[in-house]
């Protein structure tokens, strides 16, 4: 329940948001796409601080894990996974 009632937080917060800055809801596309980019990022920031707190390396992980979960996972500085038995490249 508590991850609906955290959904619901944050949708009423990005609607004051947009209230505030006079954007109108559902926001035009390309608004919207860098609202998303901006929660991808931002989603980021924990990890990346936990990890300068714990003192372990940061700019790795960012190359590496924080690009893929934003990019894709063809991001990261590795080799794409090979596809599985029966599917297309």
């Amino acid at each position: 329940m508590m991850p609906y009632l955290l959904s619901l937080g944050a949708g009423i917060l990005v609607g004051v948001i947009y209230a505030l800055i006079g954007v109108r809801s559902p926001a035009p596309p390309t608004i919207a796409l860098i609202g998303l980019l901006g929660m991808l990022v931002g989603e980021q920031v924990v990890p990346v601080v936990k990890r300068l707190v714990a003192g372990k390396p940061v700019v790795a992980f960012i190359q590496t894990d924080c690009a893929r979960h934003v990019l894709g996972p063809q991001a990261g500085g590795n080799a794409p996974d090979k596809p599985a038995t029966g599917e297309r490249a």
